[in-house]
């Protein structure tokens, strides 16, 4: 057990409830106190009492500090749930007396809004273990002092203090000190509301859809148990609103929790807390507390969700089939794509057959490239990691190499160098093998680009993926392959498309070099994105990686045409520049982090930085709120931001509608993000939702347009500026016993 000191106070201010309230008044000093509000002293009375009427010597005794709160008032426990915050008690002892930990009666679960505190009404008192020295005058009473500070709520919040003392005799002689006969039943009456030590082990098991604590009470009966409720003394573990349901096994008693968006910071080795059930015994019910101690936290059992029904999955399989085809008219596959139609006018004048080898290998390309994004992103959901579609463009590495890539294929389209040049002397076996490899790895550099796109029906089919067994997930991620995959493969499989096809000229070198410019604006949107993630020496690191790359374009063609040694020159210049590219981008993972570290979080026209606990903030305030979750990487979300959310009509619509605006940014990874992601069944972003009360957001579409917008903000209430909940700072020495 701890007590919790005035340290924490300013932590209030960033937490839901009327505790965030408290610490801004504080702030304003006396003149926010008004003459309508309770009296300190009034709303709580506290008193200091000893169990033993006399003390012995090196004999341990009890005493108790008891807070009585004014009716509909509550202070708060340990933990304090949402808001509040905890009573600390300083204690001022003589010389060689020492104060144990404080022992906390079992407290309430409080609801506040759409959120919770634990605390207690009524009366509460908190007890302590004094042990005096081995000697004691007895001659000499002695003194003990506390000083209290409690923070005290209803509708607005109250902070108290009180210096407390109490004046013991010294017993004489061999006679242990007997309890106070006037302070025995507030000691009773304590004790039976003291957790008992829990007779049974505990465990939580971590598992993806939440928590499950376990406990192995066997022989509990399942008609007897009213409720059952978990009150852990970790802040940060659960979600302390939200449900609890529970269920009675012959294992013994488990209860479904919902973890805490701050769980990403660090799961608790231990996950200590009480088990307060509620258990009907004849007419009447009866709580009983139980401490829970060394509750291991570990991976749980994998998940055993319902498999979803054949039409369900049907359903998913098309929505993927359609986002995949809709990415073909993304700016991301778009020039991939047109290259490759490109070259397969090269190649009109062949063989039906040869050209639909071209188009089965572009689609073995894509799907293998999608089953193997498929397969990590599934693997490493499973190892516990918080992913979704896209998490490779989170590494700065994967998009400095991605940037490399397309610049080196821009190269080649500008005509710097010709890569299949040197496979021509391998034979024509080789040279019509390594053309279907070409069309092959078209089709893996398509996916490779397509992932900062997200088309419509994707989101909702691959966060149903990404919840569903592994066959499940490959199957929706194999349908999104075959839509993205299609509409080249008819081409190459109709005959008749194909001759329609431009015949091959001097136009096609003139077209393959201005598809070049599309490929470097691409890439310098990588390096955009990329000076996102990583700071300005590693940023520095990577546009030098591209002058490496040129470099290394550049001697690639000059070994082509050189002799003997200015070809072996060439070679090595080559290999040097790739292998220093290689190098500028290593480290820029530790870039990164220290960036993270020193980056703050920032604001602007009226735009706030996403945070779970932001968002509870506003919605325990009644204010209406627009999320946008997003990433630098995402190109659909750059253009609903700048088409839609940052014209002048939508920003005129969220003011007047007083509708609070935050942005979440994925570029790099945050679990937090992740978390409201899959709570809303989507694997990335974008992601839109527009709370307007206290049941479920509305989710917009991924693709916006301001008439979208528009019609969601004009169904929201006017809230106009929200009324709070008043706050009332007594002066210091009201508080004051």
């Amino acid at each position: 057990m701890h007590s919790t000191t005035k340290t924490r106070l300013p932590r209030i201010a960033a937490r839901a409830g009327c505790a965030a309230i408290a610490a801004l008044a504080l702030l304003a000093g006396p003149t926010a106190v008004l003459a309508a509000s309770p009296p300190a002293q009034e709303l709580v009375k506290a008193a200091l009492l000893a169990e033993p009427a006399a003390v012995k010597a090196g004999e341990p005794f009890w005493v108790g500090v008891r807070l009585t709160m004014k009716e509909h008032w509550h202070t708060y426990w340990r933990n304090p749930g949402d808001s509040g915050e905890a009573t600390t008690i300083r204690w001022q002892l003589p010389p060689g007396f020492a104060a144990g930990p404080t022992v906390w009666p079992a407290p309430s679960r409080i609801p506040v809004a759409h959120l919770a505190n634990y605390g207690y009404s009524g009366e509460a008192m908190l007890l302590t273990r004094i042990t005096p020295p081995a000697a004691l005058d007895a001659s000499a009473p002695l003194t003990l002092k506390a000083d209290v500070s409690w923070l005290v709520c209803e509708k607005e919040c109250i902070p108290g203090e009180a210096s407390l003392s109490l004046v013991l005799p010294v017993a004489a002689g061999a006679i242990s000190a007997q309890p106070a006969p006037e302070t025995k039943a507030a000691f009773d009456a304590a004790r039976a509301a003291t957790p008992q030590p829990s007779p049974w082990t505990a465990k939580v098991d971590v598992r993806r859809d939440g928590l499950t604590l376990r406990v192995a009470a066997k022989g509990l009966k399942a008609e007897g148990i009213r409720s059952a409720l978990y009150f852990p003394f970790s802040e940060t573990l659960i979600a302390h609103a939200a449900p609890q349901p529970f269920e009675i096994s012959d294992a013994g008693l488990s209860l479904r929790l919902t973890a805490s968006a701050a769980l990403a910071t660090g799961t608790p080795k231990d996950a200590g807390g009480l088990l307060v059930v509620e258990e009907a015994m004849g007419a009447a019910t009866v709580r009983h507390a139980f401490e829970l101690t060394q509750v291991a936290v570990g991976a749980g059992p994998a998940d055993t969700a319902e498999a979803a029904s054949p039409l369900t999955v049907l359903q998913a399989a098309l929505a993927a089939f359609a986002g995949g085809l809709i990415l073909n008219l993304m700016p991301c596959v778009f020039p991939v794509l047109s290259i490759k139609v490109l070259g397969l006018i090269k190649h009109a004048g062949q063989s039906p057959a040869h050209v639909r080898m071209h188009g089965l290998s572009y689609t073995a390309g894509v799907v293998a490239a999608f089953l193997a994004l498929a397969g990590a992103l599934l693997t490493v959901r499973a190892a516990g990691a918080e992913v979704g579609w896209g998490f490779q463009l989170q590494s700065p590495v994967v998009v400095a190499l991605l940037a490399y890539v397309l610049f080196a294929m821009g190269l080649s389209l500008s005509g710097v160098y010709h890569f299949g040049g040197a496979l021509q002397g391998l034979g024509s076996g080789l040279a019509q093998r390594s053309g279907l490899s070409g069309s092959f790895f078209t089709g893996v550099l398509a996916v490779v680009v397509a992932t900062p796109c997200t088309a419509p029906f994707m989101g909702t089919a691959l966060g149903f993926a990404m919840t569903q067994p592994a066959i499940v997930g490959l199957a929706v991620f194999l349908a999104l392959g075959l839509g993205l995959a299609l509409p080249f493969l008819i081409l190459t499989l109709a005959p008749r498309l194909v001759a329609r096809l431009p015949r091959p000229g001097a136009w096609m070198e003139t077209l393959k070099q201005a598809l070049a410019f599309p490929i470097y604006a691409t890439v310098a949107w990588l390096v955009w994105v990329l000076g996102q993630q990583v700071g300005p020496t590693g940023l520095f690191a990577a546009l030098f990686g591209l002058v490496l790359v040129a470099l290394a374009a550049w001697s690639f063609s000059v070994s082509q045409t050189a002799g003997s040694i200015g070809r072996r020159v060439a070679a090595s210049l080559t290999i040097a520049s790739l292998a220093a590219a290689g190098l500028a981008v290593a480290g820029l993972e530790q870039d990164r982090a220290l960036s993270a570290d020193t980056a703050q979080p920032a604001s602007a026209s009226g735009v706030e930085v996403f945070s779970q606990r932001r968002l509870d903030e506003l919605r325990a305030a009644n204010r209406p709120v627009f999320v946008n979750l997003t990433a630098a990487w995402c190109i659909t979300c750059l253009v609903n931001e700048r088409a839609v959310l940052a014209t002048g009509a939508v920003k005129a619509a969220f003011a007047g509608k007083n509708i609070a605006y935050l942005k979440g940014d994925w570029t790099n990874r945050n679990p937090e993000i992740t978390r409201v992601l899959e709570r809303h069944g989507r694997s990335g972003v974008p992601l839109y939702l527009l709370y307007a009360g206290t049941g479920e957001p509305v989710v917009l579409p991924q693709i916006l347009t301001s008439a979208i917008v528009l019609d969601e903000i004009a169904r929201v209430a006017d809230a106009g500026l929200q009324r709070r909940a008043e706050i009332r700072v007594p002066s210091p020495s009201a508080t004051k016993e």
